[in-house]
């Protein structure tokens, strides 16, 4: 797995990319696509990684929660937590998967 670094510096935390990535997939595809960010962090994670979803593509990353709480100060630390990206718009929305 290649290690590169995301800049989220010039991202804006916003809270309507979930329904608006749910109203797009549908609410099954949607939540398969957390699922499968949730299976990246346990699989090849660590405490102090978040698993990203990309909704244009559903691609996935793991990103440092320290890295994300430095450049967007969105505290990432907790379990089940998701954050989606839209390079689009250049915008960010962190779940809790319950």
């Amino acid at each position: 797995m290649a290690d590169a670094q995301l800049d989220f510096s010039a991202l804006t935390p916003v809270n309507h990319l979930w329904p608006s990535f749910v109203e797009r997939l549908g609410s099954d595809k949607a939540q398969r696509a957390v699922r499968q960010a949730l299976d990246l962090q346990a699989m090849h994670g660590h405490h102090g990684t978040l698993p990203v979803l990309f909704i244009e593509t559903a691609g996935l990353a793991l990103a440092s929660t320290d890295l994300v709480r430095e450049q967007t100060g969105l505290n990432a630390h907790g379990e089940r937590m998701v954050l989606l990206l839209s390079s689009r718009e250049q915008v960010i929305q962190l779940l809790q998967q319950t």
